[in-house]
């Protein structure tokens, strides 16, 4: 996730803190309306636990594009 908040803070000059608000306020929002496997997975990209490749293959397959 601070790769995340890096890229927030510097594509809109915000500070570290706001950016850092700013992204678990999203990422509170997504996860709450996308169904739990779903959620996990995001959880996983951000940690890089999985990454975003796992990600976007789980959810490839979700909808049948693997």
């Amino acid at each position: 996730m601070d790769e995340l908040v890096q890229l927030v803070s510097e594509k809109t000059g915000i500070s570290e803190e706001k950016s850092r608000q700013a992204v678990s306020i999203v990422v509170a929002y997504l996860k709450e309306r996308l169904p739990a496997p779903v959620a996990k997975q995001v959880d996983k990209a951000l940690n890089r636990e999985g990454g975003m490749e796992d990600l976007a293959e789980n959810l490839g397959g979700m909808f049948g594009k693997k």
